[in-house]
């Protein structure tokens, strides 16, 4: 069972979803607009992906819109604050499967990759 992060208007939230129903793989979504993320797996997934830089869309339109001041994260704390404000600052979607393993983005090849 995988549980899918993500915002239900985005496109590539979307496609992934088709996709894994077409594949007939289970899984729950979360709209993170809806149901902001708990910290402690924002920082879990920062982790485990290699960074805030891996979980945090830094050239997406939100992200370009930010004083210069808040494009300057140190800690865990400032990360969480930003994206508590600017929940669309997390790349989606969000992939993460039952032992905690954890990817971003779509794209097919990735995908099937990360679930085998």
């Amino acid at each position: 069972m995988l549980t899918i992060y993500g915002l239900k208007n985005c496109s590539t939230c979307k496609k992934l979803l088709s996709w894994l129903d077409d594949q007939a793989v289970g899984y729950e979504f979360i709209d993170y607009r809806a149901q902001p993320i708990a910290s402690e797996h924002l920082v879990a997934w920062a982790q485990v992906l290699g960074g805030w830089h891996k979980l945090v869309n830094r050239a997406s339109t939100t992200w370009r819109n930010l004083d210069d001041r808040q494009k300057q994260p140190n800690a865990d704390s400032e990360w969480l604050a930003l994206i508590a404000d600017y929940p669309a600052l997390v790349r989606r979607p969000v992939i993460v499967k039952a032992d905690g393993r954890v990817m971003v983005g779509f794209k097919e090849a990735a995908v099937r990759e990360f679930l085998a």
